[in-house]
């Protein structure tokens, strides 16, 4: 008894906590429909705050793609994948991954994070060195504080300094960075991080989340806009996909490697099976209609001439605009403006970023429209005068 009375005086004590630091976070229920959310009060807001880039969520083909998955391959795949849970639907979009991406196997995952955590847990052991990006996502940071590895964090995009860790290690390394990162927009050196990573033994491991579908030669992602090839690569589809999920493409080794030793994939229940039907559709849609690409790249153009003026928009040449605020009051109350002007955008605040960076996470679409984009820009020009 007196334990759990301890156990929610905890949980009392910190929640009151993040209140009075105004980093309360809530959930709420949305639906959306053509680029637009209707809040629980019928309440309409363009959305600017979502990662569905290329409008694939709400696409009728893949709509139509997963329904007829669930004709042929009925509502789920009833085991893990080592049991009876790996069908012909899951084998298709593998082998369609690696064709388009240019590796030897994928194994799919549940999630990013899943994937994320599965590749470093099975990977590494004790004695090993891990190296990621300052900023990588919270599931490769998690991970890597769990691992038995040692980790050990090199400054946002600082190649220098990668380079003496690097030549400091003797032991097995692994090198972790984003393709694109969630809340900047901006990229990774890529190239430079991978001629860091040979030129001293290590492998290099790029979550391409974000850049997966939108950058490259038809959609290929950040390891192909910058001509390199990582020795794995995290693809997820919860964002350019429409969909959810996630693959690691590898070698064929790493790949009976991570069968065996990755608990993610060996304990988990495979994805259902339509779903993989609809993501080989995704695939087809993403690598052959570059106009979306296109529209992205005209409605990112247009954003920042528009907003050409405003320091705290940092440009990118992503669908994430970040606009730094630093105090989160001061982002609260221009989120809020632009809330009641109709507009919705992602409200980001520590721990999600470090402190003294709270920002609006503006996200691009195909599913907006210039108009939208005109009217968002001049409403926040506005705000940000403001809030000043």
């Amino acid at each position: 008894m007196r334990e759990q009375c301890q156990l929610q005086s905890r949980i009392e004590q910190r929640l009151e906590a993040r209140r009075q630091q105004r980093l309360h976070r809530q959930v709420a229920a949305f639906s959306h429909r053509n680029g637009l959310i209707t809040d629980s009060d019928n309440r309409q807001f363009a959305n600017f705050s979502g990662n569905d880039y290329l409008g694939l969520a709400q696409d009728a083909s893949l709509i139509k793609a997963w329904q007829e998955g669930l004709s042929l391959y009925g509502a789920g795949s009833t085991a893990s994948p080592l049991v009876t849970g790996f069908s012909k639907a899951h084998q298709f979009l593998e082998d369609k991954l690696c064709n388009w991406l240019g590796f030897d196997r994928a194994i799919l995952f549940n999630s990013g994070f899943s994937a994320n955590q599965a590749v470093i847990f099975s990977l590494l052991e004790k004695g090993d060195l891990l190296l990621q990006d300052k900023l990588n996502h919270a599931s490769l940071m998690e991970a890597g504080m769990l691992s038995e590895a040692t980790m050990k964090r090199f400054p946002h995009n600082d190649v220098i300094k990668l380079g003496v860790l690097l030549q400091k290690a003797g032991t097995p390394m692994l090198t972790v960075t984003e393709g694109v990162f969630s809340m900047d927009g901006d990229l990774s050196p890529l190239a430079d991080v991978k001629a860091q990573c040979d030129a001293h033994g290590s492998w290099l491991m790029v979550d391409d989340a974000h850049g997966c579908g939108i950058l490259g030669e038809d959609g290929r992602g950040s390891s192909n806009h910058t001509g390199i090839k990582p020795d794995i690569l995290i693809v997820t589809f919860g964002k350019a996909f429409g969909m959810m999920g996630a693959a690691a493409l590898c070698s064929e080794s790493v790949h009976d490697y991570l069968t065996q030793f990755a608990r993610h994939y060996v304990y988990s229940t495979a994805m259902p099976p339509a779903q993989a039907h609809a993501l080989s559709h995704a695939v087809d849609i993403i690598s052959t209609q570059s106009w979306r690409r296109e529209k992205l790249a005209s409605l990112s153009e247009l954003f920042h001439s528009l907003l050409a003026d405003a320091s705290e928009v940092i440009p990118t040449i992503t669908p994430i605009k970040p606009v730094v605020l630093g105090d989160v009051e001061r982002m609260q109350v221009a989120a809020t403006s632009l809330k009641a002007s109709g507009f919705w955008t992602g409200a980001i605040r520590p721990p999600t970023v470090p402190a003294n960076s709270s920002r609006l996470r503006i996200t691009l679409s195909v599913n907006q429209s210039e108009s939208q984009v005109k009217e968002l820009a001049a409403t926040l020009s506005q705000i940000l005068q403001e809030v000043s």
